[in-house]
C-alpha cells in the first residue's frame, strides 16, 4: 500500500484551543502488527485537552485523541482478527486519533457489532469501557449499593447512569444545572444532586439517612476531592479517575485515616484492558447492553474536524452534555 494523504491535527506547542492546527500528513502502509482506518468518526474526551495543555506529557509536535471507529482500509501482515472493509472502533489507541485516516495497533481494535453507528462506537469505546472497568473491575458494583458519581450528565457520566439502572444501583450523580440534572434522571440516575444550588455533602447525608456511600466515582478532581471523601462511609473507596477540574495535589495521606480508614484509586483503562482478550471482554459487556436497549449513546454535540478549537471550548467551558464526537465524510 502506498503512502496515504490524510487531514489531522497537530499541534507543535502546548496551550489553549488556538495552538490545534488542521495540517495534511503523509499515513504509511501498516506495519505488522497495526490496520490502517479511514475514520468516519472520533470521540472528544477530557483527556485530550491534558494532552493539549501539557499536563499529561507527550513529544512536540503531536497529535490528540485516542477513540475513533471506521473502516479497515489495510491490515498489517501479523493481524488475523481484522480485515479489509471491517466496521472497526477503539478507545484507547496511541494518541493522534484526530485524523480522516491513520494506523492503530490491531490488539486495541474491536468489530462494531450490528446495529451499532460508526458515530455510536466512537462515543462509547473510551467512555463506555470506562465504565466497564468502573463498575465492574475497580468496585465491583453488585447491584445493592448507592453510589455517588460525579459529572453524571457528561459523555461518561450519562453512560454510568444508565449501567447502574441495569445493575439495579442507584446512582447518585452531581450536575451543574438543573437542565443537566434532567438529563441524568432521564438516563437512570436515581437522584441527581444540583451543585450549583445544593451541598453535595448534606444532600448524601440526607439520601442515603446518614449512612453515607461505599464508593465514588470522581472524574472531577480538584474542586470535588474533599466533598467525595466526606461523603464516603468509614472504610469506603474513593476512585478518583480524571481531572476535569485540574489534577488532585499536594495530598496528605492522614486525612483517609480521620475520616474513616478510607481507600483512595488513581485507575486508568489500559490497565484494565491490557491485552485484546480482556478488551474484547469489556467491549462485549458493553455492547450486549447496547444491545439489549439497556445503554443508548447520547451525542449532544457534533463538529467537523476542523473546529476541533470550538470542541475544545465548548467541553472545558461545560457546555455540552452527553458525548461529542468529530464527524467525517
Amino acid at each position: 500500500m502506498l503512502e496515504i494523504q490524510s487531514k489531522a491535527i497537530r499541534i507543535e506547542e502546548h496551550g489553549g484551543p488556538e495552538v490545534l492546527q488542521l495540517v495534511t500528513v503523509s499515513v504509511p502502509a501498516p506495519q505488522g502488527n497495526e490496520v490502517t482506518i479511514r475514520q468516519k468518526a472520533i470521540g472528544l474526551n477530557f483527556i485530550d485537552t491534558y494532552f493539549r495543555t501539557g499536563l499529561y506529557k507527550q513529544p512536540l509536535p503531536h497529535g490528540l485523541g485516542s477513540e475513533g471507529a471506521g473502516v479497515v482500509e489495510a491490515v498489517g501482515a501479523d493481524v488475523r482478527h481484522l480485515k479489509v472493509g471491517d466496521r472497526v472502533a477503539y478507545g484507547q489507541s496511541p494518541i493522534g486519533a484526530y485524523a480522516e485516516v491513520r494506523n492503530v495497533p490491531a490488539d486495541q481494535v474491536v468489530k462494531i457489532p450490528r446495529g451499532v453507528s460508526f458515530e455510536e462506537a466512537a462515543a462509547l469505546m473510551l467512555k463506555g469501557l470506562t465504565v466497564q472497568y468502573l463498575f465492574r473491575q475497580t468496585y465491583r458494583l453488585q447491584g445493592t449499593e448507592t453510589i455517588l458519581f460525579h459529572a453524571a450528565a457528561g459523555g461518561v457520566g450519562l453512560i454510568a447512569c444508565q449501567w447502574a439502572r441495569a445493575l439495579g444501583v442507584k446512582l447518585i450523580g452531581t450536575a451543574s444545572s438543573p437542565e443537566k440534572a434532567a438529563l441524568a434522571k432521564e438516563n437512570g440516575a436515581w437522584e441527581v444532586i444540583d451543585y450549583s444550588r445544593e451541598n453535595v455533602v448534606e444532600r448524601v447525608l440526607e439520601l442515603t439517612k446518614g449512612k453515607k456511600v461505599p464508593v465514588v466515582y470522581d472524574g472531577v478532581g480538584k474542586d470535588t476531592w474533599l466533598a467525595s471523601l466526606d461523603c464516603l462511609q468509614p472504610r469506603g473507596l474513593m476512585v478518583s479517575f480524571g481531572n476535569a477540574s485540574g489534577p488532585v495535589e499536594g495530598v496528605n495521606l492522614g486525612i483517609l485515616a480521620a475520616k474513616g480508614s478510607l481507600y483512595v484509586t488513581r485507575p486508568k483503562l489500559g490497565t484494565h484492558v491490557a491485552t485484546y482478550a480482556k478488551l474484547k471482554a469489556a467491549a462485549a459487556e458493553l455492547f450486549g447492553l447496547v444491545a439489549k436497549k439497556q445503554i443508548q449513546v447520547h451525542i449532544g454535540q457534533r463538529f467537523a474536524l476542523a473546529d476541533a478549537g470550538a470542541a475544545h471550548v465548548a467541553l472545558t467551558n461545560r457546555k455540552t452534555t452527553g458525548a461529542t464526537v468529530f464527524t467525517l465524510d
